[in-house]
């Protein structure tokens, strides 16, 4: 493999360590702002909330920071409306994600979440192979028949520590956590794909902060109506008091950083390389975890993590469509319907 070709330049490999990072931390801080008795005392809804907030915030200052000759931001706003109502999808699909990741969050340790996201991999390949009509493999079969049992072995293990009885574990295996987190890598393939098809078409010629502020506007407004179905606005001010603790910050903070550092790393690198990342995401998290919290790195982890590792590594060199983010516009627009993203 020819590193260069992977990471163009210095820039590319930073934003590709603080994707890793920032996420693996992620995972770290909400679990570790959970109460003993596994629940979270604030408003979490609220929580995503603010994060795309700050997110907004962030891309509108950046983008009249290095707007030089381009319109102000209400001006740009407004001459690309059009682009506004297609970020829409996205948001709502992230608006989803993100809310769930608590939800999840609070049942499997970020180790066993971590693995049982990768089923995402399966997940867009079967988008691909039903809805767009692109044939898979044998090898890439494989792939995914290893990485699914990898997910399996790990779904196995923490049904085991949490069952009373050997009756309890298939219940704990195939519960509502386990559709739920499925559903989450649901929305992450197609808003991942969609993302990034609109940062390399239609939003071509847009700027990037400008794009952010379009995605991150829509997730505001997206949140905002999840906060209302739930009947949280009566009490939002109240619950301005609970954010107060040093985890909820660090998780505001670092999902608005991983936020702007995600969309360049769909604009300048690509989605294959966004599975290879979350590959070493696995181990990371398993040692983290295991230093912080003192989660235990049992051989299903072991076993899980490996099978995982070698199955995304395999589908690394036989991706669906390898999306060449080097190519000129011309070249570079014909594919994107088809870029696996994840």
């Amino acid at each position: 493999m020819h590193w260069y070709k992977l990471f163009p330049n210095k820039e590319a490999f930073i934003v590709f360590l603080l994707y890793i990072v920032l996420f693996v931390f992620q995972g770290v801080f909400i679990t570790a702002s959970k109460t003993e008795n596994g629940i979270y005392d604030y408003n979490t809804t609220l929580v995503v909330f603010l994060s795309e907030f700050l997110k907004l915030i962030i891309s509108a200052v950046l983008y009249t920071l290095k707007k030089g000759n381009k319109p102000n931001i209400f001006k740009a706003v407004f001459k690309n409306y059009s682009l506004l109502l297609y970020y829409f999808i996205p948001s709502l699909l992230y608006c989803f994600y993100n809310n769930l990741a608590f939800i999840n969050l609070s049942h499997y340790d970020p180790t066993s979440y971590y693995v049982l996201l990768q089923f995402r991999v399966v997940i867009t390949a079967l988008i691909f192979q039903f809805l767009f009509r692109k044939k898979l493999t044998f090898m890439q079969w494989i792939s995914l028949g290893i990485l699914t049992f990898g997910c399996m072995i790990k779904n196995f293990d923490s049904a085991t520590v949490q069952s009373t009885g050997a009756s309890d574990i298939w219940s704990n295996i195939f519960n509502i956590y386990f559709l739920s987190i499925n559903f989450q890598n649901f929305c992450s393939c197609l808003a991942g794909t969609y993302n990034e098809y609109l940062l390399k078409t239609k939003g071509s010629n847009v700027d990037i902060f400008l794009q952010n502020v379009f995605m991150y506007l829509d997730s505001v407004i997206c949140n905002f109506f999840v906060l209302m179905c739930k009947g949280e606005l009566g009490t939002i001010f109240k619950d301005f008091e609970s954010l107060n603790d040093v985890f909820v910050i660090l998780i505001t903070v670092n999902s608005a950083i991983v936020g702007i550092v995600t969309s360049f790393f769909l604009k300048n690198l690509n989605s294959i390389l966004k599975t290879y990342a979350s590959a070493l995401e696995l181990v990371i998290t398993a040692l983290v975890c295991y230093i912080l919290f003192n989660i235990i790195i049992t051989w299903y982890t072991v076993t899980s993590i490996c099978l995982v590792s070698i199955a995304v590594a395999m589908y690394l060199k036989n991706p669906v469509n390898n999306a060449n983010t080097n190519q000129d516009d011309t070249k570079d627009k014909k594919p994107l319907l088809e870029v696996v993203s994840n």
